[in-house]
């Protein structure tokens, strides 16, 4: 981007201004004694200049909006067009409770929903199995059968909305069951738009809400791929998760390494069952955390973008430009939420919300301020809401396109990123893969030593979290946080007991008996699926029967 001569004359002018400004200035008055490195602990110089980006070529590493490699967006004009969906994740206690809520949150001006699903919906089991005792509900909605998604939506109408659904073992059934209820709404299936996380391989990485091993995992996620290529086709099959990983500890260069590891690993398991890569890849999308650090974060999306267009085209030959193209949601990040002066997360969350959008995203969530206690309130979910709201119309940096772009921090940083997750992308290619490597350990290893000397410097007060290690007040005991009704279990069992008393269990039995037989072939098995949905099986029961044929994941322990 610049010429030698150029470049050497501000190579001499740096020295100078070294020499002989800045030398004085730190002689009078020094630098902090901290280590300057960003949230992930990578060195931040104290001054960027033309040297650090003068192997950039501006047209190969960063192009125009719209345009392979696609870092500088995947819009021709991105927010001037339109803006990011604003989707709020909720969900807790029934389908009830949780349709109150996602009519409030339309009303309020979000723009798509996104279900949030109790633990034992996401493991598979239904609310009446003894291991749901004391969970159902609790950190997200109960969801049993086709009548409680039925509830969950009534009076929205799916043709209109897009939803987002956090569920990765269970993806398969719940996405049947979506698909159902459209079909009672008159709504059809190449008119629904949404995702579902469908992200297995970060569940054993990172999060722990899976089911299947993950040879029968793989197949019910390529299945999906096939089936809403044929016959859903605006629904985005897959969201590579990097959230949780991120959650669990990693720094912002190992959420891109080993998120876009994770969808090297879908590609390849797709192709493998027979799909060509431009059916199914336009669909996939991806799923990031906004952490703290402003301009890190800025550049850890513009990597990730540039590197997945990269491996797209290099490495599996995408002719679609739509299957280059890295589309993702991003959420802010909860491990950053502190129970101490909560108020405190509204700021944190603000940072965050302008480093998903400075970043490109193309859907954004925005954690609550009370999320360290409890499921949000309504006036935090409302502030949380708002805080996109103003960034979108008031801070002017929807104005223009990627607005950080040749800065000589954020640029250099974006090509360390980029450099750095490719040298870990290769070494997980070494060991044979995302899942072999999550098998040996590799993956979970690098995330808890990340996570370690993140709490170390926490502990020592070597990284200030505010309110926390520093800036600490007396609080009073926290009064306004939601607390689920307890009661929430027994409401579930007795419509489990309902709809079991009113459905037709012969058609039950003879859905459950006919998906057990696919499951033994190698035939697409969401039909089968879909139609036990239909028939009113239970989420618990379908998963049962997928249970007794796929067996389940045993995970090793990781030293």
């Amino acid at each position: 981007m610049f010429d030698n001569e150029k470049l050497e004359k501000i190579s001499d002018a740096k020295k100078e201004w070294e020499n002989s400004t800045l030398s004085k200035a730190i002689s009078r008055f020094p630098e902090r004694k901290e280590k300057f490195t960003t949230g992930s602990g990578l060195e931040v110089k104290r001054l960027y200049t033309p040297e650090d980006i003068k192997d950039l070529d501006y047209n190969e590493d960063l192009g125009y909006p719209g345009q392979y490699p696609f870092t500088r967006g995947v819009q021709p004009t991105m927010y001037r067009g339109r803006l990011w969906t604003m989707r709020q994740y909720a969900g807790f206690a029934t389908a009830e409770e949780s349709n109150k809520r996602y009519k409030y949150l339309l009303e309020q001006g979000q723009t798509g929903l996104s279900v949030a699903f109790d633990l034992p919906t996401q493991i598979g089991y239904d609310s009446d199995h003894p291991l749901s005792e004391g969970e159902v509900g609790k950190v997200g909605v109960a969801v049993d059968s086709l009548k409680d998604m039925e509830i969950l939506f009534d009076g929205i109408p799916l043709d209109k909305v897009s939803t987002s659904m956090t569920i990765n073992a269970p993806a398969a059934v719940l996405l049947a069951m979506y698909i159902a209820v459209a079909e009672k709404q008159g709504v059809s299936k190449d008119k629904l738009r949404g995702t579902i996380q469908n992200d297995i391989l970060k569940e054993y990485i990172a999060r722990g809400t899976y089911i299947f091993p993950p040879q029968p995992s793989m197949r019910l996620i390529t299945n999906i791929f096939e089936y809403c290529s044929k016959h859903v086709p605006n629904w985005n099959t897959i969201s590579i998760s990097g959230y949780h990983i991120r959650e669990a500890g990693s720094t912002a260069v190992q959420e891109v390494a080993f998120t876009l590891a994770n969808g090297i690993a879908y590609v390849e398991a797709a192709i493998k069952a027979g799909l060509d890569v431009d059916s199914f890849a336009p669909r996939l999308s991806f799923f990031f955390n906004a952490h703290n650090d402003l301009l890190e974060e800025v550049a850890k999306f513009r990597a990730a973008r540039k590197l997945w267009a990269r491996i797209m085209k290099e490495r599996f030959k995408a002719k679609n430009k739509k299957s280059m193209i890295m589309k993702f949601h991003t959420q802010t990040a909860g491990s950053t939420l502190t129970a101490q002066q909560p108020d405190n997360n509204i700021i944190r969350v603000t940072i965050q919300t302008l480093a998903a959008v400075l970043g490109g995203t193309q859907s954004l969530h925005t954690n609550s301020r009370d999320e360290a206690l409890a499921l949000p309130t309504e006036d935090s979910v409302r502030i949380a809401l708002r805080t996109q709201q103003i960034v979108a119309h008031e801070s002017g940096v929807t104005a223009t396109i990627d607005p950080l772009a040749g800065s000589y921090y954020v640029e250099s940083l974006t090509k360390k990123i980029e450099e750095e997750a490719y040298e870990y992308i290769k070494k997980i290619d070494e060991l044979g893969g995302s899942p072999r490597a999550i098998e040996k350990g590799f993956i979970q290893k690098e995330i808890q030593d990340s996570a370690y000397r993140y709490q170390m410097e926490v502990e020592t007060g070597e990284r200030i979290v505010v309110g926390v290690n520093k800036y600490q007040i007396e609080e009073e005991g926290h009064k306004d946080i939601l607390k689920v009704d307890p009661s929430v279990g027994e409401l579930q069992k007795e419509k489990l007991r309902k709809l079991k008393a009113e459905r037709d269990n012969e058609k039950v039995k003879s859905t459950l008996e006919a998906l057990r037989k696919v499951a033994r072939t190698d035939e697409n098995i969401m039909p089968y699926i879909l139609d036990a949905v239909k028939a009113y099986a239970t989420l618990g029961e379908i998963c049962g029967v997928l249970r007794e044929e796929f067996g389940e994941y045993q995970p090793s322990i990781i030293l």
